[in-house]
């Protein structure tokens, strides 16, 4: 089964066709490629452990290491840049149809790009989604289904149920542990 890839445009999209080969080769899944700033852009891609363990600070390392030799070779952006691998954190972005599955029933946020029913954020519990659908049940009871390719951003929003449903699913974890909070970022030039 192939592993699902987040969708990218533009820049993000051509650094997450060179980087995602190599990072699936080492046993991660890409979550998100985020370009900001423009004086020194700040790369940052957030990934996953395809076994679903804990990622580690040595997660990030690891595949800084191997990313940042593929895009020194592919050489995206010219200039100076900086290069950010962290963990997708407890409050996630939601890219991928199993992030979309795997967190049903908790609280999410989105951002379209084409306003839909006279709106372009919305705020709800997720149901679910497909390859092109993502489904919320929003706070006045209605059902929301928004084409996928219509979502700018979406991600999880940080509750008391989200934290303890994922200290539930995690095994224990030592002070080693990667977040986005504390990334230890590796840094190109």
């Amino acid at each position: 089964m192939a592993t699902e890839r987040p969708q990218h445009e533009g820049l993000e999209a051509r650094i997450a066709d060179a980087i995602a080969p190599t990072i699936e080769h080492m046993g991660y899944e890409l979550v998100r490629v985020q370009v900001s700033g423009q004086a020194r852009p700040v790369v940052q891609i957030m990934a996953d452990r395809a076994d679903g363990a804990p990622f580690r600070v040595e997660d990030c390392e690891a595949i800084s290491h191997a990313i940042g030799a593929v895009l020194d070779v592919e050489d995206p952006i010219k200039g100076e840049w900086s290069l950010e691998v962290s963990s997708a954190g407890i409050d996630r972005p939601l890219t991928r149809t199993k992030d979309w599955t795997n967190y049903a029933g908790h609280l999410a946020t989105l951002e379209l790009l084409v306003p839909q029913e006279g709106r372009k954020r919305f705020r709800g519990i997720i149901l679910g989604a497909d390859a092109e659908t993502a489904r919320l049940r929003l706070e006045d009871g209605a059902e929301l289904a928004v084409a996928r390719g219509n979502i700018r951003r979406a991600k999880l929003v940080l509750t008391d149920e989200l934290i303890a449903a994922t200290a539930a699913a995690a095994p224990e974890e030592d002070a080693d542990e990667a977040s986005d909070e504390d990334p230890k970022p590796a840094r190109r030039n």
